[in-house]
């Protein structure tokens, strides 16, 4: 993770220094050049206003571009992730409880063999009986109903680290 910038800073900084600041948060090409082609921003309402709205919606390859850049909730984040980020969101889980690590990891099983992909969520703020109530509900979704709260947790976390970042 970067250290935060001010508003200023983002709205005056190279477009290939932004793009990879803004990777970070959403690692959605689309997404990227919205936020990037909104500079300047006159305050943080106005970049998070566009942010949300270029995030409403993900095609399938968007989805799984954004996926790709988070490990699985409970696992330590690896090279291709946003390792900083990751740990940081993740806090509210013990890695070093293996009984919570046990339920997690089985969790992410199933819902990688039920929905073949990553199980996402918003971490911030939630510790991990929280996270794998959420795992064991959204278990339950149509395939349908857990693509859009997958998104709705990609535009969460995009949001979160988009306030971190600019300051």
């Amino acid at each position: 993770m970067s250290d935060p910038i001010t508003l200023d800073e983002l709205n005056a900084l190279p477009e290939e220094a932004a793009r990879e600041r803004l990777a970070a948060c959403l690692d959605v090409e689309r997404w990227v050049d919205a936020v990037l082609v909104g500079r300047p921003y006159a305050d943080l309402g106005a970049l998070t206003s566009v942010a949300a709205t270029a995030a409403g919606s993900l095609s399938d390859d968007e989805l799984e571009s954004a996926l790709a850049r988070h490990p699985r909730i409970g696992e330590r984040a690896g090279a291709r992730h946003d390792a900083a980020h990751s740990a940081r969101e993740q806090a509210g889980v013990d890695h070093d409880d293996a009984d919570v690590t046990a339920r997690l990891a089985e969790g992410n099983r199933a819902y990688e063999e039920r929905f073949d992909r990553v199980f996402l969520i918003r971490a911030a703020g939630r510790d991990a009986d929280e996270i794998l109530a959420e795992l064991t509900r959204r278990l339950g979704n149509d395939d349908a109903t857990e693509r859009e709260e997958s998104v709705t947790q990609l535009r969460e976390i995009a949001l979160l680290r988009l306030e971190g970042l600019v300051t």
